[in-house]
């Protein structure tokens, strides 16, 4: 119970202090969770963790994969309320630009991280792929907070917050193939799997999405649901579409819910401003439990393994050689000026997604034994802190 309310308040408590700062608010969550994580057994009687997320032993919050199941919940609620605030008249002059960036700019990242990390650090390939697949996302957990505290043109913020909502989704269905590669192996059995798997995150997630926006849509407007229950009932229908949407198809439920949110954030809604409003407030709880818990995760262990030049110069490769290229690549015929690319280029942090889902994969491939593994939480978890860092210090610049 004490550490419960604990993080909580120290959530909280680091939301406030984002704000006084003006800095993302993920910034202090992680710094948070990885004092009272991996760095208070160094100053602890017995070298336990104050806060411990996965139950070991007598102590720890979640059991087994619990705490995935809780972050996977939370992160679809996240997602939901995103995709809410796409507008489609945001993109009419920069539609383009944000399809490539989605697809051009992330077979970018996917590769040249890749590449990166396995001339870098001699990972095999599966788990370099994993581990580019992974830091494709960008995050409106992070992205939303910059934008809020930074005067930009309104195409260049519309670029910034479509792409952190939509690339979501991309990246977990990349990272879920190569880990499908990683456990069920190489030839024609993984690329069955692969097209088969592929084929169903995209039916269900599309099919689900849009059939339960409508649905709900419909219930709103005929005053089905009571005003005091509206919020509530949208919360139970999101993550009642999350869950069924990945009993389905592993991984599609991330899709279904950004689907559901932009159809419903698109129609002539009553109350959708109420509706924002609460699962905006709803979001900034669970973002501010989240970061704690899973850079509390992380052990020392795994801090010292990444204590290296190597991870600098994989840092700097990503965000000063990758991310720019899928940039101007994606905006080659665009009305982007050059400072506007630079600036997209240079805001790229990663978020709660990439977190969530590298702390999940990598326990699973290490408890598989696989040689490696205990490389990709620290290492996707020292791309969010640094580029976060990063962008939150010198985007206004």
């Amino acid at each position: 119970m004490l550490e419960l309310a604990g993080i909580i308040i120290l959530g909280i408590l680091a939301q406030w202090v984002a704000w006084r700062l003006k800095l993302p608010a993920i910034l202090p969550l992680i710094l948070i969770g990885l004092i009272v994580g991996p760095l208070s057994t160094l100053y602890t009687e017995d070298g336990s963790k104050i806060i411990e997320p996965i139950w070991n032993g007598d102590k720890g919050l979640f059991p087994g994969e619990g705490l995935y199941y809780f972050v996977s919940l939370a992160i679809s609620i996240i997602l939901f309320e995103g995709g809410l605030t796409l507008k489609r008249s945001e993109i009419k002059n920069i539609g383009p630009v944000i399809t490539k960036l989605i697809t051009l700019g992330s077979l970018t990242t996917f590769f040249g991280a890749a590449l990166a990390a396995y001339f870098l650090f001699g990972l095999s390939w599966q788990l370099c792929f994993l581990f580019s697949a992974l830091i494709i996302v960008t995050g409106p957990t992070v992205i939303t907070p910059i934008l809020r505290n930074i005067p930009l043109k309104k195409d260049v913020s519309a670029i910034l917050k479509w792409e952190g909502i939509l690339i979501d989704p991309i990246g977990a269905l990349a990272a879920v193939l190569v880990y499908e590669f990683i456990s069920v192996g190489e030839g024609q059995a993984y690329t069955v799997t692969a097209l088969i798997e592929f084929g169903k995150i995209l039916l269900f997630g599309f099919t689900f999405g849009f059939t339960f926006a409508h649905a709900l849509t419909f219930l709103i407007k005929k005053n089905f649901i009571p005003h005091y229950l509206l919020n509530v009932v949208s919360l139970s229908v999101v993550l009642g579409v999350f869950v069924m949407s990945d009993v389905f198809a592993h991984e599609s439920g991330l899709l279904a819910v950004v689907v559901m949110g932009m159809v419903m954030g698109n129609t002539d809604l009553p109350n959708i401003k109420e509706l924002l409003y609460f699962k905006e407030s709803l979001s900034i709880l669970l973002i501010s439990i989240l970061f704690i818990l899973l850079a509390a995760n992380i052990d020392i262990a795994d801090l010292e393994l990444i204590f290296t030049w190597k991870t600098i110069a994989l840092f700097l490769s990503i965000v000063l050689i990758i991310r720019p290229l899928g940039v101007f690549l994606s905006s080659i015929g665009s009305n982007l000026k050059f400072n506007e690319k630079l600036f997209i280029s240079w805001v790229g942090p990663r978020g709660i997604v990439a977190a969530g889902i590298a702390s999940l994969f990598g326990s699973k491939l290490l408890s598989k034994g696989e040689a490696g593994a205990e490389y990709i939480t620290p290492l996707v978890f020292m791309i969010v802190l640094g580029t976060v860092l990063l962008n939150a210090t010198t985007a206004r610049v």
